[in-house]
């Protein structure tokens, strides 16, 4: 007869081994998901391969990206950035900050308009109108000549018309370079009770004398079916420019970047919390 003990030393034995088993794998069963519930398989369509692109080193061409932040720019480009910022930071007197108040585009407009009806004549139409007069007085006629109205240009000549009390209309442009060039001609304006007005782009102006840019021109006559509009033009400006105090006085620039702008907020809150305490304090 066997010892009582080793049968239930067999069975613990026996017990152990089916524990580990159930460990091995995984415990309890889940019971298994209801049959709608269960993933369908994607149905792969033999005509659409998925082909994944592989952007590692050696792989695929990288994609265009926008690198307008890492290009070196040539250094024309980057003085005339720096040139802009630099003219925000600084503080601007009146008699500079003045040619920052252009007129609209639709007082532009027809200033434009009305500027191209006097353009000068062109190298080729002086040529071919000289030619004629000598064609003329080679067959013994008499020349009749008229007095052209057109716009005047180039600036001692438009400065003398202002002096001289001649010009009617003067259009200076706000992007001279050197800015000294101009920036006294609006006082010589007021004074002389010249109506003027500042536009954006001399290359504008340059257009209308056939020029690449001009710094300002004068009207001096117009034909009278025009002398409505112009003396409506002249008005506005008057109002505009030569009777505007504000104009005069108004200094621009000393706009900080958004950096120092946060610094600045946060300094002033701080002064005021500091304030704020004090009185506070004084209070109780």
């Amino acid at each position: 007869s066997s010892h009582p003990g080793s049968g239930l030393r067999h069975r613990l034995g026996q017990l152990l081994v089916a524990m580990g088993k159930a460990a091995k794998t995984g415990g309890k069963k889940v019971a298994a998901a209801p049959l709608g519930q269960q993933k369908k398989k994607a149905v792969k369509n033999p005509l659409f391969e998925k082909t994944p692109k592989n952007f590692r080193l050696g792989g695929d061409i990288q994609p265009k990206r926008d690198l307008t932040r890492f290009v070196r720019w040539p250094r024309y480009i980057r003085l005339q950035r720096m040139k802009k910022i630099m003219l925000m930071r600084l503080k601007m007197p009146p008699a500079i900050n003045q040619f920052n108040s252009t007129i609209d585009k639709n007082q532009a407009g027809s200033l434009l308009r009305l500027l191209k009806k006097y353009q000068p004549e062109t190298k080729e139409a002086k040529k071919a109108r000289l030619a004629e007069m000598a064609q003329q007085k080679k067959d013994g006629q008499e020349v009749k000549t008229k007095k052209p109205q057109v716009i005047k240009f180039g600036l001692n000549h438009v400065t003398t018309l202002i002096e001289e009390k001649q010009a009617k209309l003067v259009v200076i442009a706000h992007d001279v370079d050197p800015i000294e060039m101009v920036c006294w001609l609006p006082a010589l304006c007021r004074k002389k009770d010249v109506p003027y007005c500042i536009i954006k782009g001399k290359g504008r102006l340059g257009q209308l004398v056939h020029k690449k840019c001009a710094s300002v021109v004068a009207l001096t006559t117009v034909r009278t079916e025009d002398q409505t509009e112009l003396n409506k033009l002249a008005d506005n400006f008057k109002a505009q420019f030569n009777d505007n105090a504000e104009l005069r006085r108004r200094w621009g620039g000393g706009i900080m970047g958004m950096k120092s702008q946060h610094v600045m907020q946060r300094r002033e809150r701080a002064i005021q919390i500091e304030q704020a305490k004090k009185l506070g304090l004084q209070i109780m």
